[in-house]
């Protein structure tokens, strides 16, 4: 398209921005090498089996057995039960004192507040190898410190092998991981509560509201938005547990598999431990099982909580 200016003759015909995609394309190709490629391959995978020495297609026989099996779905269910205990622990203990955290750190007159951001936030830099073998370490009734601990402050009495017993092992490897990741939900919160308006915090000064009521009925709803994103970061991330766990207490998630969530059940699935052989056919089938449930659970954030939490951005 022409238009004259001033006698002159300009072409002013929308250029083609194609640099966009050139500079899309590396990061296009390696995420699908690295995610879609292997995913796609996964969900192929769950409908073969290996019949005779060759890959054959079987349909829905897979999630039959896993489901329909005696064996294969005591397993499946165990696992996803306590995958769901894991979770309640994160989003009940985790997020709740993540974020009383932030609000306590974002206060103004706290005095080492950077100090003790870098602080809590340390564990989450650790790698879960550390962490696992520390708290073994720690919470050892022979060699740990937990129980000369607990003796000085006249606890001891509190003191049980918690990663030996098969009533308390999830729980206190959930806490384990709560410390771990405790500093992400806080770091997250207090960068929202850092983002609401000075005016805002003014006007409610100016109103009387002040100290932890302004928190309650200023701030907290304001950051609302970024506590959705963190419960949905909370439940892919424990969906997709898998390191502490297998860490702390080997594939079998001991002790009586009390501890088996889905990442180590799909584990021993796919490459077999000790006399279980590995099945990829099956193993693909859990992996997609735990895939349809991550999607399950993050669609339902998107298109229900998300679109009520909107009215709260800014």
């Amino acid at each position: 398209m022409n238009e004259k200016i001033d006698g002159t003759v300009i072409d002013v015909r929308k250029a083609t921005r194609w640099h966009i995609g050139v500079f899309l394309l590396p990061a296009f190709l390696v995420y699908s090498a690295v995610m879609i490629l292997p995913l796609a391959e996964t969900l192929r995978q769950s409908f073969y089996n290996d019949v005779d020495g060759a890959l054959t297609f079987v349909g829905l026989a897979n999630y039959r057995v896993l489901f329909g099996d005696a064996r294969w779905s005591h397993d499946l269910w165990n696992a996803f039960r306590n995958n769901l205990v894991f979770f309640a622990i994160h989003m009940c203990v985790q997020n709740p004192i993540g974020i009383a955290l932030a609000a306590l750190l974002s206060t103004r007159r706290l005095r080492f507040a950077a100090l003790y951001r870098t602080a809590i936030f340390l564990p989450a830099l650790l790698s879960f190898v550390i962490v696992g073998f520390i708290w073994k370490l720690i919470l050892s009734p022979m060699w740990g410190v937990a129980p000369y601990l607990l003796d000085l402050v006249e606890l001891k009495w509190i003191f049980a092998p918690w990663l030996g017993r098969t009533d308390s092992a999830l729980v206190a490897l959930s806490l384990i991981s709560v410390w771990q990741w405790i500093g992400v939900p806080m770091m997250l919160i207090y960068a929202a509560l850092l983002s609401i308006p000075d005016e805002v915090i003014e006007a409610a000064e100016c109103d009387g509201i002040t100290g932890w009521s302004q928190f309650w009925k200023i701030k907290l709803p304001l950051v609302l938005p970024a506590i959705g994103i963190i419960s949905v970061l909370t439940f892919v991330g424990n969906f997709n547990a898998f390191d502490l766990i297998y860490t702390a207490q080997g594939a079998l998630a001991g002790p009586d598999r009390s501890t088996d969530i889905l990442g180590t059940f799909l584990y021993r699935t796919f490459f077999g431990y000790q006399l279980q052989l590995g099945d990829r056919s099956m193993g693909a089938t859990v992996a997609t099982v735990m895939f349809l449930i991550i999607l399950a659970g993050v669609s339902l954030y998107l298109f229900t909580i998300q679109r009520r939490l909107r009215r709260y951005q800014f």
